[in-house]
């Protein structure tokens, strides 16, 4: 393979990259525990929480605890969503490509 070749398709994975990587940063996740009567969380492909839904019943001192907890899981199920998207797009753009020598 020519060197000229190589460096267009990397110019050209680059820029693939750059754009799927704009568009997962404005995808939205969300997560949630609890049902309909439970905690709801959405965040962007930056990870940055976005809103925060909380079930009015949950909002009593006597279940701090519970709601702590529902807010980790939801946090977490909607974190986890966006790594994996951002895994599975940014592997499709790079798929397939072989770089001599690694």
């Amino acid at each position: 393979m020519n060197m000229r070749r190589l460096m267009e398709q990397a110019q050209q994975m680059q820029r693939k990259l750059k754009k799927v990587e704009e568009e997962l940063d404005t995808t939205e996740y969300e997560g949630s525990t609890g049902g309909s009567n439970g905690v709801s969380v959405k965040i962007n492909g930056k990870n940055e929480v976005i809103e925060v839904n909380i079930h009015e019943d949950l909002l009593d001192k006597e279940n701090k605890e519970e709601l702590q907890d529902m807010l980790l899981i939801a946090m977490n199920n909607a974190v986890e969503q966006a790594r994996v998207d951002r895994e599975e797009k940014m592997g499709s753009v790079t798929q397939g490509v072989s770089i001599p020598g690694m």
